[in-house]
C-alpha cells in the first residue's frame, strides 16, 4: 500500500494531474477526427514531451493513450467514419443507431463502456504489474533472449490466419534494429557511411513516419477516390439525451463483463492489440444478444442498432489500453504498438521499462499505474464535454486542411527530435514503407516489436553465449535456466499452432478437377 500511495502522492501533484487532464481532453479531441488515431497522437505528442518533467510528460501520455481509443467512436456514430481502428465496429450498429434518432443514446453507450473497460484494465495493471515485476528479477541473459523469442513467436502464433506476412513485418523490424553501432563488436552496419545513422535509425521520428505520416498518405488517397466518386459525406446527426437509463445499464452488464474480461486477456499478450479483442468480445457479443433479444417487439436486428453491438468493442478496446502496459512495464514487452510508443517516452526521460523500473524509478512507474486509473475516472465528464461543445467543429474540418495539418505536426514532431532535417527524411520514407505494407496487408504490429526486441535479442544472445563458452543448450536447459526452457517451448507451441493451422486451412481449399480432354474431332 505504501507504493501505490507513493504514486498517488506523484500524480495529484497539482502540475501533473493537469497535464494528465489535458491528455485526456486532447486524446479525445484527437480520436474524434478520422484519420487520426491513437497512435499518431501519441507520436505526435512525444517530441512535445521533452522539455517537460517526466512526471508531467508521462501523465500526458497516460490521459492520451486511454482517451484516444474512446473518442473514436464520436465519428463512428456519428458519420460512420471510425477515429481509430478500434471503432471499426462500434461504426456498424452505432451509426444505424444515430440514424434513427437516438445519437445521444448511442454515445453515452459508447462512453459508459469505455469508462467502464478502461477501469477495469487499470485494476489488472495495478494487481498483476508488480507482481511479474518481482517474477521478472530473476531474468538474465539466458532468460531475456528466450523472452524477446516468445514476444516474437506470440505475434506468428496470433496471426495464424497469415503467418507469412506476421513474419515479413517482424524481420522488417529486426533488421530496420541493426542499423548503427553493432551492439557486440562495436562495428558500424548499414550506415552508408552516414553519420546520422551511427547510433541506429532515429526512434521517434521513425515511429512519427510509421504511423503519422502513412496516415497521411491514407487520407490523400481517400480524398482523391472520393473526388473520383463524387460521393459527399452526409449530414451529421442531431445529438439527443445523452442519458443511458438504468434498464439499459442492467442489460449490458453482462457484456460489459465479458467484453472487459476479453481485453484484459487480450491486452496482456504481447503484440495481439485491439482489433483482436474487439472482434472476439463483437462475437461473444452477437451471439448473447441473438439468444435473448432477437425477434423481440422493438428490438432491431443485430447490425441495425443493437446496444450490445456498441457496448462490447468498446469496453473491449478500453480494456486493452492498461492491461497491454502489464508486459511493458514489468517485462519490457510492449502489448501492442501504441505501448511500444511508450518506450520512447520513458526513453526521452534516461528510464527503460522493465523489473528494474520499479526500483530505480518507483515513484515514476507507480504513477504510471495509479494514472490510468485516474484518467479513465475523467474521462466520463471530458467525454460529454467533447461530444457536446467540439465534436461538430470537428467533424466540420475538411480532409484537405486535416491532411495540411498532420503533415505539419508529423514533420514538426520528427524535427524536433534532435533538430536535425535528416529525421524529416527518416519519417517521410517509414511512412512510404508503412503505407506500403499496408496496401500489401503486411501487419505493422510485428514490425514495432523486432524492432524494439531487435537490440535486446542480440545483446542477450551475445552475452549468454559467452557466459556459457558458446553452448546453446544453456537456453533449454531445465534445471539452471527453467524459465527459459519454459518460454522457449511455449514460443514453439505458438509456431507449431499456426503451422498447424494454415496446415488445416490449405486441405480445406478445394482442389481443381485436371481439365478432361474430350474426344478428337476429325
Amino acid at each position: 500500500m505504501e507504493v501505490i500511495a507513493l504514486g498517488f502522492s506523484t500524480l495529484f501533484a497539482p502540475s501533473v494531474v493537469l497535464m494528465l487532464a489535458a491528455g485526456v481532453l486532447a486524446g479525445l479531441v484527437v480520436g474524434s477526427i478520422p484519420g487520426i488515431n491513437d497512435n499518431i497522437a501519441f507520436a505526435v505528442f512525444i517530441p512535445f514531451s521533452f522539455a517537460m518533467p517526466p512526471e508531467q510528460a508521462l501523465a500526458l501520455m497516460v490521459g492520451v493513450y486511454c482517451a484516444a481509443a474512446a473518442g473514436g467512436a464520436i465519428p463512428a456514430i456519428m458519420i460512420k467514419v471510425p477515429g481509430t481502428a478500434s471503432a471499426l465496429l462500434t461504426a456498424v450498429d452505432g451509426n444505424a443507431m444515430a440514424r434513427q434518432g437516438l445519437a445521444g443514446k448511442a454515445l453515452s453507450i459508447a462512453v459508459t463502456s469505455s469508462v467502464v473497460g478502461g477501469i477495469a484494465s487499470s485494476l489488472v495493471l495495478l494487481v498483476f504489474a508488480p507482481t511479474l515485476a518481482l517474477f521478472a528479477l530473476r531474468f538474465g541473459y539466458v532468460e531475456n533472449f528466450a523472452l524477446a523469442i516468445l514476444g516474437l513467436s506470440s505475434v506468428v502464433g496470433l496471426l495464424s490466419a497469415n503467418v507469412l506476412k506476421g513474419v515479413i513485418s517482424a524481420l522488417i523490424g529486426l533488421l530496420t534494429a541493426t542499423v548503427g553501432f553493432s551492439l557486440v563488436t562495436g562495428y558500424p552496419r548499414y550506415t552508408f557511411d552516414n553519420i546520422n545513422l551511427i547510433e541506429g535509425i532515429p526512434f521517434v521520428p521513425l515511429l512519427v513516419g510509421l504511423f503519422g505520416v502513412a496516415a497521411m498518405f491514407e487520407l490523400l488517397v481517400d480524398i482523391w477516390n472520393e473526388r473520383r466518386s463524387g460521393k459527399a459525406v452526409s449530414s451529421l446527426p442531431l445529438i439527443d439525451s445523452l442519458n443511458l437509463g438504468r434498464a439499459l445499464a442492467r442489460r449490458l452488464m453482462p457484456v460489459w463483463s465479458l467484453s472487459a474480461t476479453i481485453g484484459n486477456l487480450i491486452g496482456v499478450l504481447p503484440g495481439a492489440g485491439m482489433l483482436m479483442a474487439i472482434f472476439l468480445s463483437y462475437d461473444q457479443a452477437a451471439r448473447r444478444f441473438r439468444r435473448r433479444f432477437a425477434g423481440k417487439a422493438g428490438e432491431k436486428p443485430w447490425g441495425e442498432g443493437a446496444p450490445e453491438g456498441i457496448a462490447a468493442p468498446e469496453a473491449a478496446n478500453s480494456a486493452v489500453t492498461a492491461s497491454s502496459m502489464v508486459p511493458l512495464l514489468s517485462l519490457g514487452i510492449p502489448g501492442n504498438s501504441t505501448s511500444a510508443l511508450f518506450i520512447g517516452a520513458l526513453a526521452i526521460h534516461g528510464m527503460v521499462p522493465g523489473p528494474l523500473l520499479f526500483t530505480q524509478h518507483g515513484h515514476i512507474a507507480w504513477m504510471i499505474i495509479v494514472a490510468f486509473l485516474i484518467a479513465n475516472l475523467l474521462l466520463w465528464p471530458a467525454a460529454f464535454i467533447v461530444i457536446k461543445s467540439v465534436s461538430r467543429s470537428v467533424f466540420a474540418i475538411p480532409k484537405e486542411a486535416l491532411v495540411g495539418v498532420i503533415a505539419l505536426l508529423c514533420l514538426l514532431g520528427a524535427y524536433a527530435d534532435g533538430a536535425n532535417s535528416f529525421n524529416i527524411w527518416v519519417a517521410l520514407i517509414a511512412g512510404f514503407v508503412a503505407y506500403g505494407m499496408r496496401l500489401a496487408q503486411i501487419p505493422l504490429g510485428p514490425a514495432i516489436l523486432g524492432l524494439v526486441l531487435g537490440p535486446q535479442l542480440e545483446s542477450s544472445l551475445s552475452n549468454a553465449l559467452s557466459i556459457s563458452g558458446g553452448s546453446w543448450l544453456v537456453f533449454v536447459d531445465p534445471v539452471n535456466h527453467p524459465i527459459s526452457a519454459a518460454m522457449l517451448a511455449l514460443a514453439l507451441l505458438f509456431w507449431l499452432l499456426a503451422i498447424h493451422g494454415w496446415w488445416r486451412q490449405s486441405r480445406r481449399r478445394p482442389i481443381a478437377p485436371p481439365p478432361q480432354s474430350g474426344p478428337s474431332s476429325s
